[in-house]
């Protein structure tokens, strides 16, 4: 497949869609027919994908790099970026929030080409992220997604109060409600509490709303782990289902 500055040509895109055998390309609701794909064979352009137990030993390690200070800051030099314009292979991808002190590339200490990331405020799972993510692991080759949140979340503090909101705000707190449906709100720890909870959810949300995603899965050849990151100290933890 040609690729243009890590995309894949529309030629090469549809002959892609033939393969996988999904009929429409709904770019409208999602970029393709999860119904149709869920029973298709799906195959990267990555001839090297990273296991996806290998994928958050980096991902972690990275991060204590962060938090101690001791930055690598790897894969960011001139050569890098022009190896990386021709074709990208991340190792990872990450659904996290648009939260501007939550930039996954420098909490992680990875550099140019190694994380597809999708940003959206609430660390929300729509259908637009879930096409996104699609890509990046149907196409790319990724092997793990994480789904990232952190401590005093704007978004799930809007949800908890419950309150209307401007604009098309509450698009993304509509987003975040149902993770909290079930959570007693009662604790010193509420906002905590919900946060993991939205973690939880949205990571649910991707297995159960992509065909592509479960086929993934099912094959081994995907994991999809939620973790919330400290905006105090710096630290990612993996938040356990």
């Amino acid at each position: 497949m040609s690729q243009i500055n890590g995309f894949i040509g529309r030629r090469d895109l549809l002959k892609f869609v033939g393969v996988m055998g999904i009929g429409a390309v709904a770019f409208g609701h999602r970029f393709w027919d999860i119904q149709q794909a869920a029973a298709a064979d799906v195959h990267s352009v990555n001839p090297n994908p990273v296991s996806p137990d290998e994928a958050i030993r980096r991902l972690l390690n990275g991060n204590q790099r962060f938090v101690h200070q001791q930055r690598k800051y790897p894969d960011q030099t001139l050569e890098h970026l022009r190896l990386v314009a021709k074709a990208q292979y991340p190792f990872a991808a990450i659904l996290g929030c648009a939260d501007s002190r939550v930039p996954a590339e420098i909490v992680f200490d990875q550099g140019l080409g190694d994380l597809f990331v999708v940003r959206v405020a609430g660390n929300v799972a729509s259908d637009t992220a879930i096409g996104s993510l699609e890509y990046s692991t149907a196409v790319l080759g990724s092997q793990l997604i994480v789904v990232l949140g952190h401590k005093r979340c704007g978004a799930v503090t809007e949800a908890i109060k419950n309150e209307p909101l401007p604009g098309r705000i509450g698009f993304v707190v509509e987003g975040i409600k149902p993770a909290l449906a079930n959570l007693k709100l009662t604790t010193d720890n509420t906002s905590d509490e919900a946060v993991k909870a939205n973690v939880q959810y949205q990571a649910k949300k991707l297995q159960e709303s992509s065909g592509i995603l479960a086929k993934l899965l099912d094959a081994g050849k995907l994991k999809i782990v939620g973790a919330c990151y400290d905006i105090d100290t710096g630290k990612v933890n993996i938040v356990n289902g």
